[in-house]
């Protein structure tokens, strides 16, 4: 199976959320994904995860989808990497130190070389 690249730049509920369906979806067919997340992206990574706050959390999960705090949990148990961008967490002024067990901090080369010419999705 070829690797997965996703690169979540924005911050948003909707793209989050996404980003995690596509990347559990692709975990659970047995491909290799790699989550790249920069500037407001990061916030996903984030420990507490401000989105799970956020009213869409909860109209999701009450039509019966899984939501972030479903998929995330998901996500690292089919063993999707996750990255957070170290520019992107200066560009937002996060630290390092907010964000949630298990999530590297490294540039953009690293999720290059991580997916070398797999498939990227970019939300």
């Amino acid at each position: 199976m070829t690797r997965l690249g996703i690169l979540l730049e924005s911050g948003t509920h909707a793209r989050a959320h996404y980003a995690l369906v596509v990347a559990a979806g692709a975990a659970a067919l047995g491909r290799e994904v790699v989550l790249f997340a920069t500037n407001r992206g990061c916030l996903l990574l984030a420990e507490p995860c401000p989105l799970l706050q956020d009213p869409r959390e909860a109209e999701v999960a009450a039509r019966g989808v899984a939501g972030i705090a479903t998929l995330m949990p998901a996500c690292i148990e089919l063993g999707v990497r996750r990255i957070a961008c170290e520019a992107g967490l200066k560009a937002e002024g996060l630290a390092p130190a907010a964000l949630a067990e298990g999530v590297e901090v490294a540039g953009i080369a690293t999720f290059l070389e991580a997916i070398g010419t797999a498939q990227v999705v970019t939300l």
